[in-house]
C-alpha cells in the first residue's frame, strides 16, 4: 500500500514524471505522486499528469519580479503537498541553497550523462563532442551545486559510431525510465544511506 508522498517538478514534456507516476500506480514504488508542479504553463507534462489523476500546480517563473520571489512561491507550493521526496524531472531551474537545505537528501534529479562527466545542459552533445565510447544517465541527490550531489543509481549505454545527439538521447532516455523508479523505490524502502559523497544501497532497511 502506498504510504510515501512524492512531488515532481517539471518544465517540459514530463516523460520521466510519467514513468514515476506509472511505477507508483502499479505498486512498483510504495508511494504516490501527490502533486506535479511546473514553472512553465505550457509544459506538456501537465496534461500527462492530469491524465493519471495527479493534481497539478503552475508557478509561472515569469510572473515574479525576481528569482527569490519565484522560489518562495515554489517552496510554498511544495510544502502544501507535504512530500517525503521531491523529484526533479526535466525541471530547468537551479534550486537555491535555501531550498536544498529545507529538503536535504530528499530531492532527487536525473541527468542524461554518467556524472561527474558532462554536467549542465546538452549533456548528450557534450558526450559526442568529447568522443566517449560509453554514456548513460545518473540519478543523484540534489545539493547546492549543478549536478554535483551524491550519486544513487547509474545506467550505461554504448555510444555508437553513427550516433547523433537525438539518437543517443533516445537510448539514454530508455535507461532513465529504468533508473529513476529504481532510485525512488530504494528511497522509500529505506535502503539508501548517505555517507559523505557516497550513497550506500543497503540489503535491508535500517
Amino acid at each position: 500500500m502506498a504510504t510515501g508522498r512524492i512531488v515532481i517538478l517539471i518544465s517540459g514534456r514530463g516523460t520521466n514524471m510519467e514513468r514515476l507516476i506509472q511505477a507508483c500506480q502499479a505498486g512498483e514504488i510504495p508511494a504516490q505522486v501527490v502533486r506535479v508542479i511546473s514553472d512553465n504553463p505550457e509544459a506538456r507534462g501537465l496534461q500527462r499528469a492530469q491524465a493519471y489523476g495527479v493534481p497539478t500546480v503552475v508557478v509561472p517563473a515569469r510572473a515574479f519580479p525576481d528569482r527569490a520571489a519565484f522560489e518562495a512561491a515554489l517552496l510554498e507550493a511544495v510544502r502544501e503537498a507535504a512530500p517525503d521526496l521531491i523529484c526533479l524531472a526535466g525541471f530547468m531551474r537551479i534550486l537555491s541553497p535555501r531550498f536544498v537545505q529545507a529538503y536535504r537528501y530528499r530531492i532527487m534529479n536525473i541527468h542524461p550523462a554518467l556524472l561527474p562527466s558532462f554536467p549542465g545542459l546538452h549533456a548528450q552533445r557534450q558526450a559526442l563532442e568529447y568522443g566517449v565510447k560509453v554514456s548513460g544517465c545518473t540519478v543523484h541527490f540534489v545539493d547546492e551545486g549543478v549536478d554535483t550531489g551524491p550519486i544513487i543509481v547509474q545506467k550505461a549505454v554504448p555510444v555508437l559510431e553513427d550516433d547523433t545527439e537525438e539518437t543517443l538521447a533516445a537510448r539514454i532516455l530508455q535507461k532513465e525510465h529504468e533508473a529513476y523508479p529504481e532510485a525512488v523505490r530504494l528511497f522509500f524502502e529505506g535502503r539508501l544511506r548517505v555517507e559523505g559523497r557516497r550513497v550506500r544501497i543497503l540489503d535491508r532497511p535500517e
